[in-house]
């Protein structure tokens, strides 16, 4: 199944960074996204030919956010806030140009606000990266809206 991210996540382009989301498990509580490194991705660096890598983060925060839209039912994009993340670890320095790179994120803990999760990078089924994320999507989100915030 095609999905449109533009409907799921809460951005606007270019923010939106991952390309597709590739599976959602509500039953077991998981969801993968993919993306390929090109030269028009708003964070990609002509002179490292590529990513850097700490912008792993953000893919893992988009993938995270796109469960949060169907686990909820969200009949269109709600805001959420990243908490923090214990130990991100990447073992590349960059996300390498022409390279594709699946993102599968677990739930780990989850009440109506706050959620957990423990989030892998491959490259190649070989994993790069992983971090256990936190968020926050709160129920009166709308209100940070009206209050000026205004999410990318």
């Amino acid at each position: 199944m095609e999905y449109n991210l533009e409907k799921i996540l809460p951005h606007n382009h270019p923010m939106i960074l991952i390309d597709k989301l590739e599976e959602v498990n509500l039953e077991e509580g998981f969801v993968s996204a993919s993306v390929t490194i090109t030269t028009d991705k708003i964070f990609y660096d002509n002179t490292i030919q590529g990513i850097d890598a700490y912008v792993g983060i953000e893919f893992m925060a988009q993938t995270i956010a796109c469960f949060s839209y169907f686990k909820f039912g969200q009949k269109s994009p709600k805001i959420g806030f990243l908490l923090g993340t214990r130990a991100y670890k990447c073992d590349i320095e960059r996300f390498e140009q022409g390279k594709t790179y699946l993102i599968r994120a677990k739930e780990l803990y989850s009440d109506s606000e706050l959620v957990s999760f423990e989030c892998f990078i491959y490259n190649e089924n070989k994993a790069v990266a992983n971090a256990v994320v936190n968020a926050y999507q709160p129920d009166n989100a709308e209100e940070f809206l009206k209050a000026g915030f205004k999410n990318e």
